[in-house]
């Protein structure tokens, strides 16, 4: 941990100092900010401040009881936005997996504080190759009390390709005393208030209207890659898809991980220049205008 970066212990976040052009990352469905750890660290060294919140009730361990909703994970999230805001003048909100979804619903519905989206596998529905046949039928399960009866299990190779990166996963959890059920487990009612946020953010795509960069394992394990090309096609700014070939779903950790923080560095610049650019025409126009 670099002297900079620091973790907000009460809330489990990773916040690293900056300067005013601030990223706001989500973790997972049951996940925590450190999957985003090394993209994190990656902008921070260019001078940005990132801020990557435990959103409560989405992260793993946050809600043993299953009574949190979607728009409570929202609401942090927005008040996350709120505290990054009051620092920086330009802000790029981002996600991984199921947190791109959450980021994608903050975009749209701060579009005014938000300048660019960065995601990271997003996942509108789990669909890759590792996820058991039956899982469809969770689509048919409409009342939350019912999905709260069953449990979900992610399936080899959770996400990772690199062995070596997969057991020193597994070997930290273990360290921590908890059991692997906590880390490969899903609540029925996790999942379920997940798919009510995926179709609120589906049915808007459209009104999303951020220059968007997106990373996405072409053998996603655990959402298929016809994810990130649906939004493509439905988001209402432009939209770059990079393509990797050597990594499955947790791409932020896996082998192509320094590729993803490269790219996502040079996204981040790039999108700021234009905008200081833009604001530096804005200021000439209008002091032609005051001239005259």
């Amino acid at each position: 941990m670099s002297k900079k970066e620091k973790i907000n212990a009460y809330r489990g976040s990773l916040v690293i100092p900056g300067g005013r052009v601030g990223v706001l990352l989500v973790h997972s469905l049951g996940g925590a900010p450190v999957e985003l750890r090394f993209v994190a660290q990656g902008l921070a060294r260019q001078g940005h401040t990132v801020y990557c919140p435990l959103v409560p009730g989405l992260g793993g361990g946050t809600d043993v009881s299953g009574l949190s909703s979607w728009q409570d994970w929202y609401v942090a999230l927005e008040q996350a936005l709120d505290e990054l805001k009051a620092r920086c003048d330009v802000i790029i909100v981002g996600g991984i997996s199921a947190g791109a979804m959450l980021a994608l619903r903050l975009a749209r519905e701060r579009a005014k504080d938000i300048d660019g989206i960065l995601l990271f596998a997003p996942t509108i529905w789990p669909n890759g190759w590792a996820i058991p046949l039956h899982f469809n039928l969770f689509a048919l399960v409409y009342h939350k009390f019912v999905a709260q009866l069953m449990r979900l299990q992610q399936r080899y190779p959770y996400g990772i390709k690199d062995e070596r990166i997969r057991n020193f996963v597994i070997d930290s959890f273990k360290s921590e005393g908890r059991p692997l059920e906590d880390l490969f487990g899903r609540g029925g009612g996790l999942v379920w208030e997940f798919k009510a946020l995926a179709r609120d953010v589906r049915r808007r795509l459209g009104e999303i209207p951020q220059h968007t960069a997106i990373f996405h394992p072409r053998e996603d394990d655990q959402s298929d890659i016809s994810n990130s090309f649906k939004l493509q096609r439905k988001l209402g700014g432009v939209v770059e898809v990079t393509v990797l070939d050597d990594s499955y779903h947790m791409v932020t950790l896996d082998r192509q991980r320094s590729l993803v923080v490269d790219r996502s560095i040079e996204f981040v610049q790039r999108l700021t220049h234009n905008i200081e650019e833009k604001a530096a025409v804005e200021r000439l126009v209008k002091g032609k205008g005051l001239a005259e």
